[in-house]
């Protein structure tokens, strides 16, 4: 028998549990097992491995150990291998050419919706998932092969990807009409970091830039700051002049064109960035990811209302 051959899910649901729970009896509440049986299993699996797989925190907490950690992503493909697999198999049983998981960052759920509407009308016989998440996320769905197909904007170093730039993604500084940097004609670096900074969340992609240009622009000065959770928080605190954010574009097509909010202009402002459409690089494209790939480049521009952006921002950014 070979060490593959040995190993069982019971075994690695086990681990799993107990990683989560941090302890054994939860871990046998979750699996419907008990204490003694969820510990056998892990002594079992030890056994196999010829390594033990958890170790007791300072807490008394059950984490895993170095061999353990690499056991849980293992895990975590293989689950998402299997659930794709039964997902295609549910599509072939319903008559459908197959099913993509199509991961956008938060950022493009503006957009997003619009993807997953064309891709219905000019590929009906494909499922469209649609997952949302902030960068950190969506590079997770992509390590555990959860998501097929992602639109970010800067690929991550890790997985290795396969990217193709499909459009122009600005970020502006954004305020309200009462804001007094709207009636500059070009505010000064000194002009912004005097605002408070109302700042995406860790882990997202926006926050990541934003910290970057204020890091640049400020060499080091301190600044107010807000945090929130979600680019429609940013807008309504924005537009309630609580203070000024670096966001997409995209996010801020209706707001700008309603008048609800303004761009701030100054040097070095907008920056602009790409988006992708991705996939991790040594994914064996099915016919329906190439086919949802595809459209996605074909018809980017009218998908990231590119035109309708560049007449926002004006001529003179």
């Amino acid at each position: 028998m070979t060490l593959l051959t040995a190993l069982t899910f019971k075994q690695l649901r086990a681990l799993k549990m107990v990683c989560e729970t941090g302890s054994i009896t939860g871990a046998a509440e979750r699996l419907s097992l008990t204490p003694p049986a969820v510990h056998n299993q892990l002594k079992t699996l030890a056994n196999t491995i010829g390594a033990e797989v958890v170790t007791r925190a300072a807490s008394g907490a059950f984490t895993p150990t170095p061999e353990g950690a690499f056991l849980l992503i293992a895990i975590e493909k293989s689950e998402a291998a299997i659930s794709r697999a039964l997902s295609e198999i549910e599509a072939l049983r319903r008559g459908v050419a197959g099913q993509v998981v199509l991961g956008v960052v938060s950022t493009g759920k503006y957009f997003a919706p619009g993807i997953v509407a064309r891709l219905k009308r000019s590929h009906p016989e494909i499922e469209i998932r649609l997952e949302i998440g902030n960068r950190n996320q969506i590079i997770a769905g992509l390590e555990s092969e959860w998501i097929d197909v992602a639109i970010m904007g800067r690929p991550p170093r890790q997985p290795s990807v396969t990217a193709y730039p499909i459009g122009d993604h600005p970020h502006l500084l954004i305020a309200s009409p009462e804001n007094p940097l709207c009636t500059k004609t070009t505010a000064s670096h000194d002009d912004i970091l005097d605002q408070t900074m109302i700042l995406r969340e860790e882990g997202s992609g926006t926050r990541i830039l934003a910290m970057r240009f204020l890091d640049r622009i400020g060499e080091g000065r301190p600044f107010r700051q807000i945090e929130m959770d979600s680019n429609e928080t940013i807008k309504q605190a924005v537009i309630a002049d609580l203070g000024v954010a670096l966001i997409s574009a995209h996010t801020v097509i209706d707001e700008m064109a309603a008048g609800r909010l303004v761009q701030i202009r100054a040097e070095s402002l907008p920056i602009y960035r790409q988006w992708f459409v991705l996939h991790r690089e040594e994914l064996r494209l099915s016919g329906a990811m190439q086919s949802v790939m595809q459209a996605i480049r074909n018809e980017s521009a009218s998908i990231l209302r590119s035109d309708e952006v560049a007449r926002l921002i004006g001529p003179n950014a």
